[in-house]
């Protein structure tokens, strides 16, 4: 059975975020997973040293928080995904968080790699897999080019084909301009169109077929099915 999967508007790493992390590394270990927390900044990959630096050092401070190990895996490449060490560090770790960044270069690096292949079977194996902001929007089947808009969409994972996430919700459009705006808007008309709130995720547990809210603020829907706002606790069904 695959394990838990999470989508999360942002706040990767966070004390504010812990006790969800936490919740997540426990449905990996109760699947028999290893206790270890692995994460993954490939989407931060083409940022400075100091900044990628920050991230370790801030996915660090949490697994310290939970008494877990950190599992830093430096995939900032298309090489560094078919580095075979790197996926053999995968394996049977609790949680997979892919944190946030160019969500355009993640799929980029990730996708037809055999990292994402070692990853997906541990995923549905058991494992728990989180995507913040970059890594919640490269789930989809494609990413909306936003940042080049004289640039056809990227390709993104594949692992929830018909949905799509726009993360920070409640602050991205106030980032971007108009143009851009309108090409997040913009899905396939058999696609469901998703808004999450800043420290706000929506996570299907391994034994439930809804999805369900977590976090401070609030999950939209946007199209594809009813306009509707959830908040911590409500549930939704979405497709497989």
């Amino acid at each position: 059975m695959s394990g838990c999967l999470a989508l999360v508007g942002s706040g990767e790493y966070l004390p504010g975020m812990s006790e969800f992390e936490e919740s997540l590394l426990r449905e990996g270990i109760s699947q028999g997973k290893s206790p270890i927390y692995l994460q993954l900044p490939t989407a931060a990959g083409q940022e400075s040293d100091d900044r990628l630096g920050y991230w370790k050092e801030l996915g660090k401070e949490q697994a310290s928080r939970l008494g877990i190990e950190q599992r830093f895996l430096p995939v900032f490449t298309k090489e560094d995904a078919f580095n075979s060490d790197f996926v053999k560090l995968v394996e049977n770790s609790a949680l997979m968080y892919i944190s946030g960044g160019d969500p355009h270069y993640l799929a980029e690096v990730l996708s037809g790699s055999p990292l994402w292949d070692a990853m997906f079977k541990n995923w549905n194996s058991g494992a728990s897999l989180a995507g913040c902001s970059a890594g919640a929007m490269v789930m989809s089947s494609t990413v909306p080019n936003f940042r080049f808009l004289n640039r056809a969409h990227v390709n993104g994972l594949g692992l929830l084909p018909n949905i799509n996430v726009i993360p920070h919700y409640d602050k991205f459009f106030k980032w971007i301009p108009d143009g851009a705006a309108r090409i997040m808007m913009q899905v396939p008309p058999e696609n469901i169109l998703i808004g999450i709130d800043e420290m706000t995720a929506l996570t299907r547990r391994a034994n439930q077929a809804a999805w369900e809210v977590v976090g401070k603020s609030r999950v939209h829907v946007l199209k594809g099915l009813p306009p509707q706002q959830l908040t911590a606790g409500e549930l939704i069904d979405l497709p497989s």
